[in-house]
């Protein structure tokens, strides 16, 4: 029978067709001079990008993640040729440092977040260090996962407050990893990057391949999603991330083009009307003579400082908040703590309202900043509840925001006291008598007057607002590892032995704990 060779030409140029398209990922390449040809229509559009990403309300995180020899590396060196240098700053961590280890394991990702209108690339990530653990045992694995679930939370967090992460994990299998790794040794000008751990890498692949799954499923979320890049094709590897970036981009400037602003509260409405109740019901009668304070005050100024001392000694560090009504008398509280401090083992930090630097970033990455090293004290003037409190009755933040914060600074708080980090919460309180009363001798004492202007008239005309924020305040952040500490404060004296005392108590519980 004579063959019909038109129709067997279609048949072969079918197979032909499919084969290709049945070719696996890796089998793809894409030829040099396509790749040149599309490289400059895409450098443009990035740095288009950065243009726009100037005046964006949020900064941009890209983290580069893979397996060994999927050429991490490579693409940041790539990207940081195709942007604009100063637009852009490159992170990668390493080993923890002695100043690192020190602090709780997130301090130093939020030392290196890149301000709103940059962009961040993360040659290594908070990703890095859980990869390091290299998980085996049930309990290793338990582990992993508490961590897996704190960076869940962090990048959460991030994206809540508008950052664009963009995450792209570079993926080969084993034979591509098996090639990647001999075209490098073979080649004496990259042989120096190939090392004896990247050859064990390959023998563990599978291990490592579900356990990076696990990884990504853990945190892979809304905000934050993992974008998988086959990287057998070096070609390929660079567009994709470049394409995906420019991608995420474009959507995200779009979604954020009507952020709707801050609207300031007609009214508070308590959310926790026994925080409220607590608060009123503290009484505030009590009296101290002089005599008596100092006696008292001498014998426990002695041991807290011995109790200083001994948690210095276990590397124990200890934070201090200090909260309360204006003219409370904070600062003097502070004063008369400090007393029985080396001045050489403690910082005071008065909070104020953000700086330009400071409201280009998340409201905690200040606070961040400045969590003590191991054995060192740390004293906030006014902190991070200011987002509870003025931030929320002024309206300088939206209702979405401060109702998120209650859980934010409960997170943050908690990774300080699981570091072992001593956190001591005071919230002074005075009756509206007392404070108009301090007001007035404010302003007819010549030394004084600088403790009083109109904005501290204006929130007492706010009394009730700030009342019931305060006690919202206390019932939902104040956990037993980082409890609230009410103290009575019409009498000064009282107030700072009574805050001199509480200390004592609670470092030595801490210690023995």
């Amino acid at each position: 029978m004579l063959c019909n060779t038109p129709r067997l030409d279609k048949l072969r140029t079918a197979r032909h067709f499919f084969s290709r398209m049945a070719k696996t990922p890796e089998e793809r390449r894409l030829p040099k001079k396509e790749y040149e040809a599309r490289v400059p229509e895409l450098r443009t559009a990035l740095v288009q990008m950065q243009v726009g990403l100037k005046a964006a309300p949020f900064p941009v995180l890209l983290v580069i993640a893979g397996e060994d020899a999927s050429g991490k590396g490579e693409v940041v060196n790539i990207l940081n040729a195709w942007l604009d240098p100063r637009g852009v700053e490159t992170f990668s961590f390493h080993e923890p440092t002695d100043e690192e280890r020190e602090r709780p394991a997130m301090w130093r990702y939020w030392r290196s977040l890149p301000p709103r209108g940059r962009m961040g690339i993360y040659a290594g990530s908070w990703y890095t260090e859980a990869l390091r653990e290299d998980p085996r045992s049930p309990r290793e694995l338990a582990d992993f996962d508490r961590g897996l679930r704190r960076i869940a939370h962090f990048e959460r967090l991030l994206a809540a407050d508008g950052a664009l992460i963009v995450k792209c994990w570079l993926q080969l299998s084993k034979d591509a990893q098996r090639a990647r790794l001999r075209e490098l040794e073979d080649d004496p000008r990259t042989a120096w990057r190939v090392s004896p751990e990247d050859w064990k890498s390959h023998r563990d692949h599978d291990r490592l391949a579900r356990l990076t799954e696990r990884l990504r499923r853990a945190t892979s979320r809304p905000g934050a999603p993992w974008h998988v890049i086959n990287a057998a094709d070096p070609r390929v590897r660079n567009l994709a991330v470049g394409e995906y970036l420019l991608k995420r981009f474009r959507a995200h400037a779009l979604a954020h083009q009507k952020i709707p602003a801050p609207v300031k509260p007609r009214r508070v409405v308590p959310l926790r009307p026994a925080g409220l109740r607590r608060l009123q019901a503290l009484p505030l009668t009590q009296q101290l003579s002089g005599e008596v304070y100092e006696e008292k005050r001498d014998k426990w100024l002695g041991r807290l400082n011995h109790l200083v001392r001994a948690a210095a000694e276990r590397r124990r560090s200890i934070v201090w908040v200090f909260e309360g009504w204006d003219a409370a008398g904070k600062g003097g509280a502070i004063r008369r703590l400090t007393d029985a401090i080396d001045a050489r083992d403690y910082r005071v930090i008065p909070v104020a309202k953000p700086t330009d630097e400071e409201k280009l970033h998340h409201y905690l990455w200040r606070f961040w900043r400045h969590v003590p090293r191991a054995g060192m004290v740390t004293i906030y003037d006014r902190s991070w509840y200011g987002r509870l409190l003025v931030e929320r009755i002024e309206g300088f933040c939206r209702e979405d925001e401060w109702r998120r914060a209650f859980a934010e600074i409960s997170d943050f708080e908690s990774q300080l006291t699981e570091h072992g980090i001593i956190v001591l919460k005071f919230w002074l309180h005075i009756s509206k008598d007392e404070q108009l009363r301090r007001f007035r001798d404010r302003e007819d004492t010549h030394y004084k007057n600088h403790k009083i202007n109109a904005e501290d008239w204006r929130n007492r005309r706010q009394w009730r607002a700030y009342e019931a924020a305060v006690g919202d305040m206390l019932a939902l952040t104040g956990g037993p590892s980082a409890p609230w500490h009410l103290v009575p404060s019409n009498n000064k004296r009282h107030a700072r032995l009574q805050i001199i005392k509480t200390s004592c108590q609670q470092i030595a519980a801490a210690l023995e704990g």
